[in-house]
């Protein structure tokens, strides 16, 4: 479906929890388990954008491998007429353990968060030490056929600004992509300009790294990521720059949240709650409809805080 502002809107993130098992400093406190969408619920939603023309669907949370019926919920979404694409955001700590389920539930591709290879930095930014559960995800990511498979980083000047050598050299050994995420403001806890490592500061410091120009870049290759890679690498690196570059004009993305709440912009607190119209179907659709055609024209995010919930509260 087109916008209000000419984008093709085909790309629906699902967040099916607000709960996680770790307490990452720049993402959010850990949430108890409050309403949370049913595998039914969630099927009769992402049914409804499909309609709209939503082909492509990421499950997150928080979690979303906290989720018992995870699995339940992919296999539901998988079947959906129009659905070509189905991945899932995940921190890895649980994926050794679902990776082959979710593979066979019609899982197409997962992004894991890895911030840092070094164990006691891990465990200072996540509250746990779990980075050799992360890795074992991984591995089984790879052996059961999951692909892509990415890792997404944010580094933070002054706690893990150091890894950036360590996390490209992952994507020189495998075939495995990269991606820095910049910093974003989602805290009151003051400014976060001084923290913030641009991606262009990245690659000044990694010039080997040239404009990714390869295959890959069909309409589900598209992303708000540009790829670079160097003579010999498997994987490639990627940098997505909300905060120095904003990318809005390419944006075809929105977000349901695990409350069943739509909201179209992860920059703006606007939301569209569409459980009252669930077993409505032309209302259901109407209401969708509405949500996509109010996504704005681009984000307000600053070098500043300025809103007090977390990642794990607004799918990711």
């Amino acid at each position: 479906m087109i916008d209000s502002f000419g984008r093709n809107i085909n790309y629906l993130r699902v967040s099916v929890t607000k709960r996680c098992n770790l307490n990452c400093t720049y993402c959010g406190a850990e949430c108890e388990k409050d309403s949370e969408l049913s595998a039914e619920e969630t099927e009769k939603l992402v049914r409804a954008f499909a309609k709209l023309g939503i082909t492509k669907v990421r499950l997150t949370g928080g979690e979303p491998l906290l989720r018992s019926d995870i699995c339940e919920i992919a296999g539901r979404i998988g079947r959906i007429y129009g659905i070509k694409k189905l991945a899932i955001t995940t921190n890895g700590v649980l994926l050794s353990k679902y990776a082959e389920r979710l593979k066979e539930a019609g899982v197409n591709a997962v992004n894991i968060s890895l911030d840092t290879t070094d164990k006691e930095q891990y465990k200072k930014i996540t509250g746990f030490d779990l980075l050799d559960k992360v890795y074992e995800g991984i591995d089984e990511a790879e052996r059961v056929g999951l692909s892509p498979i990415r890792l997404n980083a944010v580094l933070i000047r002054g706690e893990n600004d150091d890894q950036a050598e360590k996390l490209i050299n992952i994507a020189k050994d495998r075939k495995i992509d990269v991606r820095f995420i910049e910093l974003m403001p989602f805290s009151d806890e003051g400014e976060n300009e001084s923290l913030v490592v641009k991606g262009e500061e990245i690659l000044k410091a990694f010039p080997f790294l040239k404009e990714y120009e390869g295959k890959g870049k069909s309409d589900f290759e598209k992303s708000v990521a540009k790829y670079y890679s160097a003579e010999n690498f498997k994987g490639r690196i990627g940098f997505i720059t909300p905060v120095s570059d904003k990318f809005c004009s390419e944006c075809n993305r929105i977000r349901l949240l695990s409350d069943g709440k739509i909201r179209p912009c992860l920059g703006n607190s606007e939301v569209f709650d569409l459980m009252p119209y669930i077993d409505d179907e032309e209302l259901l659709l109407k209401k969708a409809k509405e949500a996509i055609l109010a996504k704005p024209t681009e984000h307000k995010f600053s070098c500043s805080y300025g809103h007090s919930h977390g990642l794990n509260k607004i799918g990711g």
